[in-house]
């Protein structure tokens, strides 16, 4: 198997002659601070038109004043977060009304979601922006692309060079701080060398509704970026990334002291690039792993997980109305749990691989018509072969342009939900499932926009999708506990609209989300409205006084949910607002970020506070 993978490896990166490229327009040859420019696995130059994507810059989050990824992804449409307390608790995404675990997270477009979870979900209140470079966010069924997990779609972490040094301060007391820096340099002999750090501290209340304590959370993240261009159609790109984010946590309002929450990741990729006029090859060797300790009150429950990744594309353009791509993918996941006080003995480990081969191609039948065809075939341990594909027809005629897209997508059951806890004879027995299918799901999407100036534009898309073999936890299971394939099906559907004007000076931003997310027998799915709606608005003014200064805005509304406490009850709708006003002085950067603008105390999901208003004073300088 592994002689296959490396001939195919060869095969990809095989010699062809390519010609010379202008040096800046290649991912900041000349070491230009630029927006990056990140290639969507599994396309080609016509089929990318196909991709829906919306990219998150480092401006934007500099602007925004956000600390952590949730920040950034509460104001987004179409994805909603349950957050259990403030900054550093456990936080879940659901996109588009698919659950938690249907959304796959990446590192520079390598899957990285962590095997020792209970169900493979990723845990986005460890994460923290300060080193991100560029989050781009990628809604509906994705696993043409990304592979397994992107039912609901993808969220990508890009750790790209910025070529802007800079170091930044802000907080509003000792307890609530965060410090950032970065440095880039370029030897003589042309390799650029990336350094990025950062901390941040958080302390405001107890995580538990009614809870006495002060809860906290540290986070730390060193970021080391690595480009040299071998020739000037070749390049050497390598990256280390690793944070650690210790939070307290409580067992319940009345049990808040003795736990806390260890949470380390460190992952290591390196690869090549090279592309000319009509040809682009990638290879890229991709390592990680996850290492969480969790103190229960004296007693310490660990997970550990490790995952390896190589992978090969090419893509290529044959003529001028026609482009493919293919490539191939191995990961290969490792990881043991050790539960010493919450399940009182010792859980278990196991192991799984997935061989994956994909393809796309690209048809530009007309300037204004461009079909475009994916597909992917996944080869699992114990779920075998299945596949994935995606169909988009993209049409422009006049200033109205709409899209329609079919994609599949399947998630495998995770290292935990296959081996965890597997054996166990005492009451908490919480029985593995060996013999789980994979989850599939079938989306449709119908988009429309219509462009009234180059600056302003009204959009909506259509989306209707359906999960089955849901794999669920059923506490009847094998006569203990644990995940099985449910009858259940899941079903989502919703309508996404939104206005655009950008002006020379300000941009607005409207949208709007109806959803519903159901099981087959018509109940609500947890922890996801039915209403989302809000603005975004951007301004920069000019004035006598103080000269010029700028103003980001928004504000979300969400809706009624329901929720589980124990029973199924609805809570209250959320309106949330930011407000950050920023200035320049020569070169550096004052700014003042209020969050929670009507200081509105809310408890969601039931049971946990969230934290109210807070006003952080910023310092930025560029050098």
């Amino acid at each position: 198997m592994l002689i296959k993978i490396f001939i195919f490896f060869i095969l990809i990166i095989s010699s062809l002659e390519a010609k010379i490229i202008e040096n800046c327009k290649w991912n900041n040859r000349e070491g230009i601070p630029c927006i990056t420019v990140n290639k969507t696995p599994n396309t080609s130059v016509y089929s990318s038109d196909g991709v829906s994507k919306q990219i998150i810059t480092k401006q934007d989050i500099i602007n925004s004043g956000a600390l952590d990824v949730n920040d950034v992804l509460n104001m987004v449409p179409g994805l909603d977060l349950k957050q259990n307390g403030q900054r550093g608790q456990l936080t879940s995404l659901f996109m588009r009304g698919t659950n938690s675990n249907h959304t796959l997270v990446l590192l520079n477009g390598i899957a990285i979601n962590d095997q020792s979870t209970t169900q493979g979900l990723h845990n986005f209140g460890q994460d923290f922006v300060q080193t991100i470079q560029q989050i781009e966010i990628y809604k509906g069924a994705n696993g043409a692309h990304f592979g397994p997990s992107a039912i609901g779609g993808a969220i990508n972490f890009i750790t790209d060079i910025d070529y802007q040094n800079n170091f930044s301060i802000s907080g509003f007391d000792e307890n609530n701080k965060s410090f950032d820096g970065n440095y880039t340099i370029i030897t003589s002999n042309d390799w650029h060398i990336n350094f990025k750090g950062s901390e941040t501290q958080s302390k405001t209340g107890s995580a538990r509704h009614g809870g006495k304590e002060e809860d906290g959370t540290k986070n730390t993240q060193l970021n080391l970026n690595i480009v040299k261009w071998i020739k000037d159609d070749l390049k050497f790109r390598s990256i280390l990334y690793s944070r650690e984010t210790k939070s307290d946590y409580d067992g319940s309002a009345s049990a808040e002291s003795g736990y806390v929450a260890d949470d380390n990741m460190y992952a290591f990729q390196t690869g090549f690039d090279r592309i000319s006029k009509n040809l682009e090859d990638s290879l890229t060797f991709h390592y990680n792993n996850y290492d969480r300790t969790y103190e229960n009150g004296g007693y310490y429950d660990e997970y550990y997980s490790e995952s390896v990744v190589a992978r090969g594309e090419r893509k290529i353009t044959t003529a001028r109305k026609f482009s493919f791509g293919f490539g191939s993918e191995y990961k290969y996941d490792w990881a043991h749990f050790t539960d010493d006080g919450s399940w009182s003995q010792p859980s278990t480990k196991g192991f799984v691989h997935n061989l994956a081969v994909f393809g796309n191609t690209g048809i530009k039948f007309s300037e204004n018509t461009i079909l475009s065809l994916y597909g992917r075939v996944d080869d699992h341990k114990t779920t075998d072969v299945n596949s994935t594909y995606k169909i988009n027809l993209k049409k422009l005629i006049n200033k109205f342009e709409f899209g329609l897209t079919h994609s599949t997508g399947l998630r495998n059951p995770s290292l935990y939900e296959l081996y965890g806890n597997n054996g166990r004879t005492d009451s908490y027995k919480h029985v593995a499932n060996p013999n789980a299918k994979p989850e599939k799901s079938n989306t449709n999407e119908f988009f429309t926009r219509y462009n009234f100036s180059d600056n302003i534009f009204i959009q909506t898309t259509a989306y209707r999708s359906s999960i089955k073999d849901a794999l669920l936890y059923d506490s009847s299971f094998n006569g203990g506990s644990g995940y099985t394939n449910t009858a259940q099906d899941l079903k989502q559907d919703g309508l996404e609209t939104a206005f655009a004007l950008k002006g020379e000076d300000q941009t607005i931003y409207l949208f709007n989300t109806i959803s519903s997310s159901k099981k087959k027998d018509g109940s609500h799915q947890l922890n996801r409205p039915d209403l989302t709606y809000g603005a975004n608005y951007t301004k920069k003014f000019v004035t006598d006084l103080i000269g010029p200064f700028n103003l980001n805005f928004n504000y979300k509304h969400y809706g009624k949910v329901f929720d589980f406490d124990p029973g199924e009850t609805k809570v209250d709708s959320t309106d949330l607002m930011n407000l950050s006003l920023s200035k320049e002085i020569n070169s550096s950067l004052w700014s003042i970020n209020i969050t929670n603008l009507l200081d509105e105390g809310y408890v969601r999901p039931v049971g946990y506070n969230q934290d109210k208003r807070q006003i952080r004073v910023n310092y930025r300088i560029v050098y």
